[in-house]
């Protein structure tokens, strides 16, 4: 479909990527991966036709339409929000149109007259394409679209320019869904929504039809998303099978190949290089002195990249507060009518209830994570627990030497803008030399000469990232947290992961990446119409709980041929195993009476002895192929790990895919077969 040879391209004075050979085909599901500042967002407005290589050639094949959401920037107004989304089906409205034309023709024309029945047929021919394209049914996918990425139906009527710059960028990406385009390009399309709208959004490209490129800083959103990676490192770009986690994993075996590769190399060319100098001068060793001179020419060196960095940073531990942190007593929060929070970013708003008769303790060593809808009150939460807004019922009090930090959505705001970084930090971190300043400055993405840029010319997102880092220095003893992770690359979120883990006091946080709440919380509070629902444990065991885990244990215990396996239902070590498939219960098998009772042993339906041998012949048969579809599935994978050519690539992707599916339905077999043995005794 898009398919780049010989590639480069340069950003002023810096090579970006060299030597690039790439094909996309119609059903690829690509993340783009690699560090800020290597070319990844320039990658992908090459693709779209908004920029062009410096080397290389770029074919585009005819027929493909592509379609880019860049991160920020886009703004839409003179329209109402549906008509926005309606306008992307101009084509299938202009032929709606033409059909009712069509329809008031037929009762103005003689239905035996020659222009009758070309009006007739013109009318058929372009209701069977109207209707082909889906277009009776334009209205609902816009409004699935709309309410999957958050839009409630009383917003649909509202003017586009009500709306602040996230959910402007929403609507663009709601746009950009119902055109489809066959090749779908999305710069960290998860920038602006909140967890609800990124569920929906995975489940929605896991069924698009077409292509898609994806740059994401969400490694969950990457591991459901996509089936490769492509990575841009040392100016090469490198290709993995396989979801964001597969990546990693084959990009250390990778590694370790390219290293063993180095050493024989070097090994190789001192062993050419010695016998070259021994032996040069003398005549009866000329030809073979020529030979490995054409063969050091010859070879193709291997370069080893600069390894990357490992970085580890603890924060100073905070002084121990009581074991209660902080409490909630039947309190009540709701905004007057001219304080009225903006909620979907609208412009006005009225008298709003966020909160009524909540309860709740937090306790010392609590890492909570707040989740809910855009609007539903997380940052108001926060504020409370912050003492930066009022309760307006009910009781909050903070614990016994309990020290509270803040970091809003807008931290930014309270730094000097004519400090320098560097210097400001330095004043705020007194005793740390200016290496471990600059070293910490690069944890979090400031580097070389941006440690010396005032903070009044930093961009949004880079003023949120120093006021995070500003405050981590000497945290307190309750940090409030909200969206610390916006504008944060993956190793930058690694870093504040590893180290908010290592920290002994108690955090509040709300964050839409899914991977750094499943890795930090510990307990989940969901807030939405006016309550605060508690959850033990991270954002995976909440959902198996939201999706009634919970409730099933006590249902059983009494339930006739059902027997209850590993631990209780509701533990905390369980859950997750069961959430992921485990069985919760194993149903001994029923008798044919339709009581639902378990048979005795004696009562087991007999199999013929011929057929017993016939499954067990197959059950061996399968065996073997299972074997050989694994060792061709091993020897795929060890394949892909060397690349040859985009087009041997996508061969031996194809290849693999085959097997896989090969191995899923012998095994699926296999089971049946097994399980039927095993019932007849």
């Amino acid at each position: 479909m898009i398919q780049l040879s010989g590639a480069g391209k340069r950003f002023g004075h810096k090579l970006l990527f060299e030597n690039t050979d790439w094909l996309i085909t119609p059903r690829d599901r690509i993340g783009l991966v690699g560090a800020n500042g290597t070319g990844k967002t320039t990658l992908m407005k090459i693709l779209a036709g908004m920029d062009t290589l410096d080397y290389g050639t770029l074919t585009i094949a005819k027929g493909t339409t592509a379609g880019y959401l860049p991160q920020d920037g886009l703004s839409l107004s003179g329209r109402t929000v549906f008509a926005e989304c309606m306008s992307v089906f101009t084509d299938l409205l202009a032929m709606e149109q033409e059909l009712e034309k069509l329809l008031h023709l037929f009762a103005e024309l003689d239905h035996t007259s020659a222009e009758y029945a070309e009006v007739a047929d013109r009318y058929h021919s372009l209701e069977h394409e109207f209707q082909t394209r889906g277009g009776y049914s334009i209205e609902a996918e816009v409004g699935r679209v709309l309410m999957g990425l958050g839009f409630r139906k009383e917003d649909w009527q509202r003017q586009t320019d009500e709306f602040s710059g996230g959910w402007q960028m929403r609507l663009a990406l709601a746009k950009l869904l119902l055109q489809k385009p066959n090749l779908l390009l999305l710069d960290e399309p998860t920038n602006h929504l909140d967890l609800e709208a990124r569920n929906w959004l995975e489940d929605y490209l896991r069924e698009y039809p077409h292509a898609y490129v994806l740059i994401s800083h969400d490694r969950y959103f990457l591991d459901v998303t996509v089936n490769k990676i492509a990575e841009i490192w040392n100016k090469r770009f490198w290709f993995y099978t396989g979801n964001y986690e597969k990546f990693l994993t084959q990009k250390t075996q990778r590694n370790v190949q390219l290293q063993a590769a180095y050493k024989n190399q070097r090994e190789r060319i001192e062993q050419l290089e010695v016998f070259i100098n021994r032996f040069r001068y003398q005549a009866t060793k000329a030809k073979q002195v020529q030979s490995r001179i054409k063969e050091l020419e010859r070879m193709e060196r291997i370069e080893i990249p600069p390894e990357e960095k490992t970085i580890h940073f603890s924060f100073p531990q905070p002084k121990p507060s009581g074991r209660i942190v902080a409490e909630f007593k039947d309190v009540a929060k709701i905004y007057p009518a001219r304080e009225s929070s903006q909620t979907n970013g609208s412009k006005a708003g009225s008298e709003k209830e966020v909160f009524h008769d909540v309860s709740f303790l937090i306790e010392r060593g609590d890492r909570i994570a707040l989740v809910g809808v855009n609007g539903a009150g997380k940052s108001t939460l926060i504020k409370l627990l912050a003492g930066v807004e009022k309760t307006t019922a009910g009781e909050f009090r903070l614990g016994h030497n309990v020290q509270t930090d803040y970091f809003a959505q807008d931290q930014y705001k309270e730094l000097d803008p004519d400090a320098r970084i560097l210097d400001d930090l330095g004043d705020a971190s007194a005793g740390s030399t200016q290496t471990e300043l600059r070293s910490l400055l690069g944890c979090f993405l400031f580097s070389e000469d941006d440690v010396f840029k005032k903070i009044g010319v930093l961009s949004g997102g880079e003023r949120g990232r120093y006021a995070l880092l500003r405050l981590l220095l000497h945290p307190a003893n309750f940090l409030l947290l909200d969206e610390p992770t916006n504008h944060l690359d993956m190793r930058a979120k690694d870093v504040l992961l590893d180290a908010l883990m290592e920290y002994t006091g108690t955090v509040v946080f709300v964050s839409h990446d899914r991977y750094f709440i499943d890795k930090l919380a510990t307990r989940v509070f969901e807030i939405g119409d006016g309550k605060v629902e508690v959850y033990p444990g991270n954002y995976e065991d909440y959902l198996w709980r939201k999706q009634g885990g919970q409730q099933v244990a006590p249902t059983l215990e009494n339930v006739p041929g059902m027997q209850l396996v590993g631990e209780a239902t509701g533990s905390r070590k369980s859950s997750p195993a069961q959430a992921q498939g485990a069985p919760l219960f194993a149903e001994v098998a029923r008798s044919g009476n339709g009581q639902g009772h378990a048979p005795a042993e004696g009562q087991k339906k007999r199999l013929n002895p011929i057929k017993r041998k016939q499954m067990e012949d197959r059950i061996r048969e399968l065996e073997a192929e299972i074997s050989r579809t694994e060792s061709a599935i091993a020897q795929c994978e060890k394949a892909l790990q060397d690349f040859v050519s985009a087009e041997e690539t996508h061969r031996q992707s194809e290849e693999l895919e085959q097997n896989r599916n090969a191995h899923a339905t012998l095994v699926a077999e296999w089971e049946e077969l097994s399980g039927s043995l095993q019932d007849s005794g």
